[in-house]
């Protein structure tokens, strides 16, 4: 019973994280652009503009709900629905801090610690894409439709090059749990040279490749700029939401920005050590595993926050691709230089083996 209140507790307290994320990313993202583009940025609404990101969604939810006349009503609503519900379950495989002691018992900060938890979360980014599709047929409107459309094609092609990468991530750690890839990353010399930090062991410094082509993967999965292909306002008005407003369109750009979060939240794990900075074994040894636990999660939110700056900087700078320099990225670059790196990651672990041995 006390496990299963701690549960509740953590997906409540995982829920509130990603909604106050995704409502002052919106924050972040404007004051970012605008210290980039020489402006103040929001400044206006309580201080430093802090309570803008609550002005905007009580005015999602005070803004007349609009339908079209020819719309398909049941999926028009479905749509952003669906996109908000998976972004928002994506976060309960991911391993947030070390663990808890709470009455001489000990709590992973994970919600669901599963065997197969990469393979969970590529399903749930793959399922994704049906909310943009749904809204952008459901809506009736050509230009809508043509958003579906791209933001599909785009998914379906980007999504080959992160598997890949995954694959390379797998292959090295020889699982599919993300608690235990994580744990992996925090003992051992890297590459077997340099002395051993503890919890410095990162898979960045294996699989340099992979993490460039799977930071780039993300963005075209979020639909983040450059790859914003699906929502361009110069071709396509608004793209797939074009015909949404008040709480629906809402829902669109919060499931956004809270797929950035727990997009950036992956590559932490994957690449960064997770929860995992330096002298953790220290700490727990000298200051106690709870106290442990709290800095792990601070450690986790510090990179994660640091890859929603990085997403946002890169928005800002760089211009957006045509659609066929798009395509033409993730199938003919991105795709044989993730095979080429899967390759080279096999031929490396057979040699070491077979050195080791």
């Amino acid at each position: 019973m006390e496990v299963l209140t701690f549960k509740i507790i953590l997906v409540l307290a995982l829920f509130l994280l990603a909604l106050t994320v995704a409502a002052y990313s919106t924050w972040a993202e404007r004051k970012v652009a605008a210290v980039m583009q020489d402006r103040i940025g929001p400044n206006r609404t309580g201080p430093f503009g802090l309570l803008q990101p609550l002005a905007d969604g009580g005015k999602f939810f005070f803004k007349e709900d609009f339908t079209p006349a020819h719309a398909e009503k049941f999926l028009f609503i479905i749509g952003p629905s669906l996109v908000m519900f998976i972004s928002l379950i994506t976060g309960a495989v991911i391993p947030w801090g070390r663990s808890l002691n709470i009455g001489g018992v000990s709590h992973d900060l994970q919600v669901a610690n599963i065997d197969v938890g990469v393979l969970y979360l590529i399903g749930m980014v793959s399922i994704g894409v049906y909310g943009i599709m749904l809204g952008g047929w459901a809506s009736n409107n050509k230009y809508s439709l043509m958003g579906a459309i791209r933001a599909s094609s785009q998914m379906i092609s980007y999504e080959l090059a992160m598997g890949l990468c995954l694959l390379a991530i797998i292959m090295m750690s020889g699982t599919l749990n993300l608690r235990e890839i994580v744990n992996q990353q925090s003992h051992g010399k890297i590459w077997g040279i340099i002395p051993e930090i503890s919890g410095m062991n990162w898979n960045i410094f294996y699989q340099p490749i992979a993490f460039i082509i799977f930071l780039v993967t993300a963005l075209a999965e979020t639909n983040r700029a450059p790859f914003d292909l699906a929502e361009c306002e110069s071709e396509l008005v608004n793209g797939y939401h074009t015909e949404y407003s008040s709480m629906k369109l809402g829902l669109y750009m919060f499931g956004e920005y809270v797929n950035m979060f727990i997009s950036n939240a992956l590559i932490v794990c994957l690449f960064f050590g997770g929860f995992n900075f330096p002298g953790i074994d220290w700490v727990v040894n000298h200051w106690g595993e709870n106290t442990a636990g709290i800095l792990s999660v601070v450690s986790f939110l510090t990179k994660t926050f640091f890859g929603i700056f990085l997403f946002m900087w890169i928005r800002w700078t760089l211009p957006r691709f045509r659609y066929d320099q798009l395509m033409h990225l993730g199938w003919k670059k991105f795709i044989p230089i993730a095979l080429i790196n899967l390759v080279l990651t096999g031929a490396i672990i057979l040699a070491f083996e077979h050195f080791v041995k």
